[in-house]
């Protein structure tokens, strides 16, 4: 089982522990951010990484691992590996997270939730709601790196279920009203698959 110190490590050395002034994909500011495709673009990080979150769930029944596409794709993948689950990613389409290309979960399978990192867990909800509403059992809610500080929790089957990391970081987020870092006029990074960078001024004010 990999210790915090050893995640910490891991994350530093794949260059994923950033810092300056960064739009999040929930909306919020922040001034670090964690940039886990850095890290994965390395198997043998990526492989420790991942045989830690499956580790975490190694007491529980799991046929199917589904991950939000695209930054849980390389996670879901190979924490299925080692469990030897399927797996499957949702993907945007409009403001929602569907299943497409042919995946199902049949009713009553074992699911386990994956996600790169958790900031509100809005994602993670959204996958929450697709595996209960093709009658799957969400088995579990695993992570590599927490950034809610712990205030996160999940719904699920009308009871309060906690995700399982393997990095917890409180980091402080804004709303762009309230961003210092935009009113200090820091340029705005959007991080993520598109990695877009704006002037500061779009959408700061």
């Amino acid at each position: 089982m990999l210790n915090k110190e050893e995640v910490v490590d891991i994350l530093k050395g794949g260059g994923a522990l950033r810092k300056g002034h960064f739009k999040l994909s929930s909306g919020l500011h922040t001034a670090e951010y964690v940039q886990m495709a850095l890290v994965l673009q390395y198997p043998l990080y990526a492989a420790k990484l991942c045989e830690g979150i499956a580790n975490l769930f190694k007491e529980e029944t799991i046929q199917v691992v589904i991950s939000p596409a695209i930054g849980g794709i390389v996670i879901g993948q190979k924490v299925a590996e080692i469990r030897g689950a399927r797996a499957i990613f949702a993907e945007k389409e409009g403001q929602k997270l569907v299943l497409r290309r042919g995946f199902k979960i049949y009713p009553g399978e074992k699911v386990l939730v994956v996600e790169d990192v958790i900031t509100t867990g809005g994602s993670v909800k959204k996958i929450i709601e697709i595996v209960e509403d093709n009658q799957g059992e969400v088995v579990g809610v695993g992570c590599i790196v927490d950034r809610s500080g712990e205030s996160v929790n999940f719904i699920v089957n009308k009871s309060t279920l906690r995700p399982k990391s393997l990095l917890t970081l409180e980091i402080k987020n804004y709303l762009k009203e309230e961003c210092p870092l935009c009113k200090s006029g820091l340029p705005l990074s959007r991080p993520g698959s598109r990695d877009l960078k704006s002037n500061g001024k779009k959408d700061c004010i």
